[in-house]
C-alpha cells in the first residue's frame, strides 16, 4: 500500500512539473500586460499564429489592446502595436534585449549554419563596406550587367519592333532578378578552360536558371521549415536541397569562380580568421544566398503589378524614368543597345522611389523578435507602464501596427504610387495622434536587427523596374484580372508572395 502511495505521489508531482514546464500555471503578475495562454497546454495559440499571423495578431489586439502577451509553442511573447513605442525597443541594450539567440536557432534549423561567438560589429562593417558607397557602386554595375545578359541577350537586334512576348509576372521577376543578384555576389563563371567569353556567359545563364529552379523548391518548404512543421517527404527534399546549396556554392567552386564580390570573400575570410570549418562557411554562404535574393524578385513583381494595374501611376514612373534617361544622355532609341543605369541617376527618381516605398509597405511583413534577458519596464505613449517578464520574447509586427494603420497611411489598402514623396520630390512626414513618427514603414526591420543588404536590395530592384521600363512596352494579358491574393503562410518572412501567377506581355519599344 505504501510503494502504491509513494507511486501515485511521483506520478501527480510529475504531472504537476510537467504541468509547469508547459505553462499551466503560470499567471499575470501587477503591472504585465494581458496574458492569454490559449487553451492547450505549450502550444497555446500556435496553430492559430501558424494559419494566419496577421488575422491572429488582429483577433488579439481587439481583445487585448495595444500590448498583450500570448502562449505560442512553448514561449511566450509579449506584442507590442504601439509604433511609439518601437525606438525604446529598438533602442535598449542587447543586455536586457536580444535578437541574436532567437536568429541563431532559426539559421540553424533552416540553413544548418551555426553562428559564432564572434564580433557581430566587425560583420556589420563589412557589410556597410560592400553594401554601400563605392561597395555599392561596384556591386550596382556588377548586377547592371548581369541583367543586361539575363534580359537581353536572346533578343535580335537588328529589328525595328519586336513582337509581343508573353510570360508568368511573378516567374520572370523572380527569376531574373535572382539570377542578376547571385552573379553578381557569388561570381561569374571563369574563362579558363572554356573556348571564348560567350560560352563562359552561356554556362552563366544555364547554371544560374538551375541554381533559381533548386532555389524555388527550398523557398516554398521555408515557411513550414521554419516552424519545424515539416511532413517526412518534405523534411527530406529540404535537407536534399541543403546539401546542393551547400556544394554549389561551396567555398572550393568559389575558387573556381571570377569576379566573386567582396562582401562573400571578406566575410568568407573573416570566417577562416575565427576559425570556422570550410563546411560551416559553406552554410553560411547559403544563409546569406536567402537573405539577400529571397525578397527582391517578388518585391520586383508587385511593383510592376500594382504600376500595370495602376495607368496614372504608371504614366508618372515611366516618365521619370524616360526624363532621367534623356537629362542624362542615355535615351533609349531604335537599335542602340540595352541602357547602362548608374547609381546616380537611380538618385534621381523620386516617384520611383515612392512607388516601391508603397510597394513595400503593401506587402512586407517582417516580425521582429528579441528576446528578453532582463526584467524590464516599457512606457506606451497613454503613459501606462507595464513589465516585461525576463525569459520571455517581444515582438514587433510593423505590416498590422504601422503599415496598415488607416490614420498614418489613409485607405491603407490602395495602392498610391505618391504617397510617400511630396510635390517637391521631398520626402513625407507622418503622423499618429497628432505626434510626427519615427517608425511608419519597416519593410527592413530597425535597429540593430535592421537588414544590412536594404542599400543594395533597393537598388537591385529599381535597376530591374528601370530597365524594363526603359525598353518594353508591358500590359496584363487580361486587364481586367483582379491582383492576387498573399500566401498568409509567409507572414514574417519579409516580402509576401501571392497564391498566383499572373500572366503579362512584353516587347521591345523599338
Amino acid at each position: 500500500m505504501e510503494l502504491w502511495a509513494a507511486l501515485l505521489c511521483a506520478l501527480v508531482a510529475s504531472l504537476l512539473s510537467g504541468l509547469y514546464l508547459l505553462g499551466a500555471f503560470r499567471s499575470r503578475r501587477p503591472s504585465e500586460p494581458p496574458l492569454d495562454k490559449g487553451v492547450i497546454p505549450w502550444l497555446g495559440y500556435l496553430l492559430d499564429f501558424r494559419k494566419n499571423s496577421s488575422e491572429f495578431l488582429k483577433k488579439m489586439r481587439r481583445k487585448h489592446g495595444d500590448i498583450f502577451t500570448v502562449l505560442i509553442g512553448g514561449y511566450y511573447f509579449t506584442f507590442v502595436m504601439d509604433p511609439f513605442c518601437f525606438g525604446a525597443i529598438m533602442k535598449e541594450s542587447r543586455s536586457k534585449l536580444d535578437f541574436r539567440s532567437f536568429a541563431s536557432k532559426l539559421v540553424l534549423q533552416v540553413f544548418g549554419y551555426k553562428p559564432i561567438q564572434a564580433s557581430q560589429s566587425t560583420m556589420h562593417a563589412l557589410s556597410m563596406k560592400h553594401l554601400t558607397g563605392d561597395g555599392l557602386s561596384l556591386l550596382t554595375k556588377a548586377t547592371m550587367g548581369n541583367l543586361q545578359k539575363l534580359m537581353f541577350s536572346k533578343l535580335s537586334s537588328g529589328e525595328e519592333k519586336r513582337p509581343w512576348q508573353e510570360d508568368n509576372l511573378f516567374h520572370y521577376c523572380y527569376n531574373i532578378v535572382f539570377r542578376a543578384g547571385y552573379l553578381a555576389l557569388y561570381g561569374t563563371e571563369s574563362h579558363r578552360g572554356v573556348a571564348n567569353e560567350e560560352e563562359a556567359n552561356e554556362r552563366d545563364l544555364i547554371n544560374s536558371n538551375q541554381l533559381f529552379n533548386e532555389f524555388r523548391k527550398y523557398d516554398r518548404l521555408f515557411p513550414c521549415l521554419a516552424y519545424a512543421m515539416l511532413p517526412p517527404k518534405d523534411k527530406l527534399e529540404a535537407e536534399r536541397l541543403k546539401r546542393f546549396f551547400w556544394s554549389t556554392l561551396s567555398v572550393r567552386r568559389s575558387c573556381q569562380k571570377d569576379n566573386v564580390s567582396g562582401w562573400i570573400s571578406d566575410q568568407d575570410q573573416f570566417l577562416v580568421e575565427n576559425g570556422v570549418p570550410e563546411y560551416m562557411r559553406d552554410r553560411f554562404r547559403f544563409m546569406l544566398l536567402w537573405a539577400s535574393q529571397g525578397n527582391t524578385g517578388p518585391t520586383a513583381f508587385w511593383l510592376l503589378l500594382y504600376l500595370m494595374k495602376h495607368p496614372d501611376a504608371m504614366r508618372a514612373v515611366k516618365g521619370e524614368v524616360e526624363k532621367v534617361l534623356r537629362e542624362n544622355g542615355h535615351e533609349v532609341k531604335a537599335g542602340s543597345p540595352p541602357t547602362d543605369i548608374t547609381r546616380d541617376m537611380l538618385n534621381q527618381t523620386p516617384l520611383l522611389d515612392s512607388a516601391l516605398e508603397e510597394t513595400l509597405r503593401l506587402v512586407a511583413a517582417p516580425l521582429l523578435v528579441r528576446a528578453i534577458l532582463q526584467e524590464m519596464s516599457l512606457e506606451m505613449s497613454n503613459g501606462t507602464e507595464y513589465v516585461l517578464r525576463k525569459g520571455d520574447r517581444v515582438a514587433l509586427f510593423p505590416h498590422l501596427s504601422v503599415q496598415m494603420d488607416p490614420e498614418i497611411h489613409p485607405e491603407p489598402h490602395k495602392f498610391k504610387y505618391d504617397r510617400f514623396v511630396n510635390p517637391d520630390g521631398t520626402k513625407k512626414d507622418f503622423y499618429k495622434d497628432g505626434k510626427r513618427l519615427k517608425y511608419f514603414n519597416m519593410p527592413w526591420g530597425a535597429g540593430v536587427s535592421i537588414c544590412p543588404g536594404r542599400f543594395f536590395a533597393t537598388t537591385e530592384i529599381k535597376l530591374f523596374v528601370f530597365l524594363m521600363l526603359a525598353h518594353y512596352d508591358l500590359e496584363l494579358v487580361n486587364g481586367e484580372e483582379e491582383i492576387p491574393a498573399i500566401d498568409v503562410s509567409r507572414w514574417g518572412f519579409g516580402t509576401m508572395q501571392p497564391v498566383r501567377d499572373v500572366r503579362f506581355r512584353y516587347r521591345r519599344h523599338f
